[in-house]
């Protein structure tokens, strides 16, 4: 998803500085985001005769060092994002906007890791990011005036609508469909019905565009199970328990389109 959030960005002609504790992460960045971008000119997702953003790459929080606004966009564990946030907070000026992309975690959890809590703000930008235009925005108890509006100016320059919701686990979208996505697995697990009819169903039945094991593996299996995890631990709702069948795809490694096999087998893998 970093690299989605930065080709959207890249895309729109702004300058990013990614940054990630990984070497071969850095090193291979620009070729990922190259992909994205040209999928995104392909389908038309980006604006016409927008010159591209400078991409560069560093390797420590600092560099965050004179940001305009922080994503942060690891993955869906509220320690790891908890301590990056506070990295890159410690490098950036006060009043600068905070953002953690999320799909669970919720924001008011992760305030106390910043200094001042009324930078921080969370956004859930769907995958992939350069192609769905609106976002969900979170707005945290403590999340202050100065940074709502600094995120609706951000997702404007990101050629994106920002829909504002409440703090709390899952908030609006992942609350919904994560259930069902879990539901959905479960479906399969019991043996009552393939991927391919459970998506069929879906989609021609209800109108879900994709179906829920297409959605699931482009979220990422890893993904979706820790985003769960999120969910049951807070909630106490059982039915956000990951499923088995979803625990023992990512211990094999089948995550999804990014590994190129998940409750499907896909022949491009996706950055």
């Amino acid at each position: 998803m970093g690299t989605a959030i930065a080709a959207l960005a890249v895309g729109h002609g702004h300058p990013v500085r990614l940054i990630d504790h990984s070497p071969e992460a850095c090193a291979t960045a620009p070729e990922r985001i190259g992909l994205h971008l040209r999928t995104a000119r392909m389908m038309g997702a980006l604006p016409a005769g927008v010159s591209p953003g400078e991409l560069t790459t560093a390797g420590t929080p600092g560099a965050a060092a004179g940001a305009a606004a922080v994503i942060e966009a690891v993955t869906e564990d509220p320690k790891e994002k908890a301590a990056v946030l506070a990295e890159l907070a410690a490098a950036v000026r006060p009043g600068t906007l905070l953002v953690s992309n999320t799909s669970g975690v919720p924001i008011e959890e992760m305030a106390d890791a910043v200094p001042h809590p009324g930078d921080l703000v969370g956004v859930h930008f769907m995958n992939p990011a350069y192609l769905i235009r609106t976002v969900e925005v979170i707005l945290g108890p403590r999340s202050g005036a100065g940074a709502a509006t600094a995120v609706r100016e951000l997702l404007a320059g990101l050629g994106r609508e920002g829909i504002v919701v409440g703090d709390g686990p899952g908030f609006v979208t992942s609350r919904l469909l994560h259930r069902m996505l879990n539901d959905a697995i479960e479906v399969v697990r019991e043996g009552r019905a393939g991927p391919e009819t459970v998506d069929a169903l879906m989609r021609h039945c209800i109108g879900h565009r994709t179906g829920p094991l297409a959605t699931a593996d482009l979220i990422g299996l890893d993904n979706l199970a820790d985003s769960l995890r999120v969910l049951h631990e807070r909630t106490g709702d059982a039915a956000f328990r990951p499923s088995e069948l979803l625990l023992d795809k990512v211990r094999r490694g089948e995550l999804g389109r990014k590994s190129g096999r998940g409750f499907y087998e896909y022949e491009e893998i996706t950055p």
